[in-house]
C-alpha cells in the first residue's frame, strides 16, 4: 500500500512519508500501526479516499492541509487554507521568546513571588506577551503553554484566521490567550508588553519561491509583502515602540536573506541590544531588539 505512493516522486522529495501521513489519516490510525501491522486489508472506500488525496498531493497540494494538522513545537495544530502551514524555522523565534520572557521574570521586570518563582497572575506585574499576525496560533499556543500565569494577546486581522486559533486554543486546553482581530499592533494597549513576537509576511512579490512547495496553496497575504518584502516588518517596528513597555522585547522572523536590513531598520527605529537568532543551518531567521525609551 505504501508503495502507491511512489507516484508522488516527482511532486516530493518525502514522497514516503507524505504517503504514511495520508494513509494513516485515512485509516484514522498512527503511523506506528502501519509498520506494525503491514499486511492490514484497506475497505475499498478507504482504498478511494487514499487514492483521491495522493492524487491531491502530486498536484502539489500540502499533506498539512489534506490531513487538516500539523506539529508544531510539542503539540498538534489544526490547519486550513486560511493559515499558514506552521513551520519548523518559527520554532526558533519562540525558543528566543521563551528565554527572553524568563529573563524578565528572573530579572523583576515582572514581580516574582519569591518563594514560588512564578509571576504575580494579575496585574501591573504580569508578563504581558503578544503574537502579531497569530493565524493558527502556533506561536501564541507555544508561549501560552510555557506559563500559565503568563497574560498572551494573539492579534490577526483574518477572522477566519482567528477562528482556527481560537479552535486549537480550546482544544488543547490554553486559557491564557486573548484573542484581538486588527492590524499588528493596532488593537494592542499602549506600553502594556513586555514582549512582542510577529512571524509577518516577507516575501516580495513576482519572488520565484512563491511558485514551488506548498506555498500556491497558502494564503496569499499572510505571505507577500510590499517594499520588496519589508513593508510589514517596517510597520511592525514602527508601531511596536508604542506598545512595548520599557525594557521590552521586540521578536521578528524574516527572510533567508533580510537579517542585515531587517537589523537596520530596528536600528533606524531606535531600538537597542540587536541581534539574530539562526536556524540548524546557522542562517539567520529571527530579529530581536529592546525598545528603551
Amino acid at each position: 500500500m505504501i508503495l502507491s505512493g511512489q507516484r508522488l516522486e516527482n511532486s516530493s522529495d518525502s514522497w514516503r512519508l507524505d504517503t504514511e501521513l495520508l494513509l494513516a489519516y485515512v485509516l484514522g490510525k498512527s503511523r506506528e500501526y502501519l509498520f506494525t501491522w503491514p499486511e492490514f486489508e484497506i475497505e475499498e472506500s478507504a482504498q478511494k479516499r487514499f487514492n483521491e488525496l495522493l492524487d491531491r498531493r502530486s498536484k502539489g497540494e500540502p499533506v498539512a492541509y489534506l490531513t487538516g494538522k500539523k506539529f508544531f513545537w510539542d503539540f498538534e495544530l489544526s490547519v486550513n487554507s486560511d493559515v499558514l502551514i506552521p513551520r519548523p524555522e518559527t520554532e526558533f523565534l519562540v525558543e528566543k521568546a521563551i528565554e527572553l520572557a524568563q529573563a524578565i521574570e528572573v530579572s523583576g521586570f515582572a514581580e516574582v513571588n519569591e518563594v514560588t518563582g512564578v509571576a504575580r497572575k494579575s496585574g501591573a506585574n504580569a508578563i504581558k506577551l503578544a503574537d502579531l499576525g497569530t493565524g493558527s496560533g502556533a506561536i501564541a499556543i507555544a508561549l501560552a503553554k510555557q506559563s500559565a500565569v503568563w497574560q498572551v494577546t494573539a492579534v490577526d486581522k483574518s477572522s477566519d484566521a482567528l477562528s482556527v486559533a481560537k479552535n486549537n486554543a480550546r482544544a488543547l486546553n490554553v486559557a491564557n490567550i486573548e484573542f484581538l482581530q486588527g492590524s499588528w499592533c493596532q488593537p494592542l494597549g499602549a506600553e502594556s508588553y513586555h514582549l512582542i513576537a510577529a512571524n509577518p509576511p516577507y516575501v516580495e512579490a513576482g519572488d520565484s519561491h512563491l511558485t514551488q512547495g506548498s506555498l500556491p496553496f497558502e494564503p496569499q497575504i499572510a505571505l507577500i509583502a510590499g517594499d520588496k518584502g519589508l513593508a510589514d516588518i517596517q510597520q511592525i517596528i514602527e508601531k511596536s515602540r508604542a506598545c512595548l513597555r520599557d525594557g521590552g522585547w521586540l521578536l521578528i522572523e524574516h527572510g533567508f536573506d533580510q537579517s542585515g536590513r531587517v537589523a537596520q531598520l530596528l536600528d533606524k527605529a531606535g531600538y537597542v541590544k540587536i541581534g539574530s537568532q539562526a536556524d540548524l543551518a546557522g542562517i539567520e531567521r529571527v530579529a530581536f531588539a529592546q525598545w528603551v525609551k
